[in-house]
């Protein structure tokens, strides 16, 4: 299997461009050979939208951005962010990643752990989400996070006792202290979470992170590529953009589940009952 992470700078409230940079970017792939594309977080967009968010937002059952996306990436499997507005729910916009195969789109996620702190304000302006729901794709069962969702480690706990065997990870992450000249000091954590969750969950983790600055922020890059062992398999720079391309093997899950039995031996109802108590001790 062939990954390709599209480690790229969005112009802030451009579709159109950003679109005709994905379509460019999923061109290339295909001669590539690739199975799967996976873009940064909010791809279409850009990060800062603040009150452009609404006229930002997106409906992927009828917009042409997305009938586009989908004739382009017509033999693969796509990932983009976008913000999304779904007819069923006017009036309320998704910080959203969408999993496009097959010609339709298999999968939408929503992003949980909405940031509103500091330099954040995601809050302000964007809905939470509900679930994290692995779903069958077209390598494996996958599982789909978006940033902030990635560093509450309970996010990959619920997709790996789903089954998952690959999480993918869309990310707008800013970079904080200098680290050298290829990367700041905040990668490192990003990079801890995807050594220890791909270990642990015994899955491929694929973060893709944006590069750029907006508003005055310099967003970090270090997308990264970690294998059911726990070992990274490749890494982009933490300051350009950059096309990181990686091939593996998905037969590697099931080698490592015979000798790691994490996935045999949970025990999600305990987990469940547990946290049950919990909430109710809050509640109390």
């Amino acid at each position: 299997m062939k990954a390709v992470l599209v480690q790229m700078a969005p112009r802030l409230g451009d579709i159109k461009a950003n679109l005709n940079r994905h379509l460019e970017f999923l061109d290339r792939a295909r001669k590539d050979k690739a199975d799967v594309v996976v873009f940064p977080e909010l791809s279409l967009t850009g990060y800062s939208l603040k009150d452009l968010v609404p006229d930002a937002a997106l409906d992927t059952a009828r917009s042409p951005v997305f009938r586009e996306l989908l004739a382009a990436g017509r033999g693969m499997s796509v990932v983009v962010g976008f913000v999304e507005e779904r007819d069923n729910e006017r009036g309320l916009f998704y910080n959203s990643a969408a999993f496009l195969a097959g010609g339709k789109v298999l999968h939408v996620h929503r992003k949980v752990f909405l940031p509103t702190f500091g330099m954040f304000e995601e809050g302000k302006f964007f809905a939470q989400g509900r679930n994290f729901v692995p779903f069958p794709a077209p390598f494996g069962k996958t599982g789909l996070m978006i940033c902030r969702d990635f560093l509450q480690y309970g996010s990959s706990y619920l997709l790996f006792a789903g089954g998952a065997e690959v999480l993918i990870v869309i990310s707008a992450a800013p970079g904080r202290g200098v680290a050298g000249p290829d990367g700041f000091e905040t990668n490192h954590m990003w990079e801890l979470m995807g050594e220890a969750m791909s270990y642990f969950s015994t899955a491929f983790v694929l973060y893709c992170n944006r590069t750029g600055s907006e508003d005055g922020v310099s967003f970090a890059g270090g997308s990264f590529i970690y294998s059911p062992k726990g070992e990274r398999l490749a890494r982009a720079s933490g300051l350009d953009e950059e096309v990181l391309s990686c091939e593996f093997d998905m037969g590697l899950v099931r080698q490592v589940r015979k000798t790691w039995t994490f996935k045999r031996d949970e025990r999600p109802e305990i987990i469940l009952h547990s946290l049950e108590r919990i909430v109710r001790r809050y509640e109390d």
